[in-house]
């Protein structure tokens, strides 16, 4: 059975809007997610955004994402085998995979500190400054996860930019 926009739930509203009601916190964090990227693989900042973002079951940076990559070039093999990169790391670059990894010991760091192995195998992989701008991109990403999970900003209407 096919859904259609009519046999669908109906989407949650959102709780409140963050950019409006803090509009200097948002454009901080516009701010800091640009200064965090730059330097960074934009393929691997949509990466490292997606996996996050999958982790915190942000669906609204999801689907963000998810499209921001597709219309950056990214594949729909790639994208759908994130979620399970271990049993897919052949999608994927040593580099790549490195990013990712690192992405979820950050991101799940109710489950210990940051592996010393993890990290050493990012080192191997960026150059420091490249590194640092990576765990600042992983770093802010999940802050918008919570933000946007916090105040339920609702899914499924982000179009990327020029599209």
């Amino acid at each position: 059975m096919t859904t259609t926009p009519q046999t669908r739930l109906p989407a949650h509203t959102p709780r409140l809007q963050l950019a409006g009601l803090a509009p200097d916190v948002y454009k901080a964090m516009v701010r800091l997610d640009g200064a965090a990227r730059s330097g960074l693989d934009p393929v691997i900042a949509e990466l490292v955004k997606i996996r996050a973002s999958q982790i915190n079951h942000c669906a609204f940076c999801i689907d963000m994402h998810t499209k921001d990559a597709l219309a950056a070039g990214e594949s729909v093999d790639r994208i759908v085998q994130l979620s399970a990169w271990e049993e897919s790391k052949h999608f994927y670059t040593a580099k790549e995979v490195a990013a990712i990894e690192l992405t979820e010991a950050i991101t799940l760091l109710t489950e210990g500190f940051v592996p010393d192995e993890v990290f050493d195998r990012a080192a191997e992989h960026f150059e420091p400054e490249e590194l640092a701008h990576l765990i600042a991109a992983i770093t802010v990403i999940n802050a918008w996860n919570r933000l946007a999970v916090s105040t339920r900003m609702v899914p499924g209407e982000y179009t990327p930019a020029g599209h």
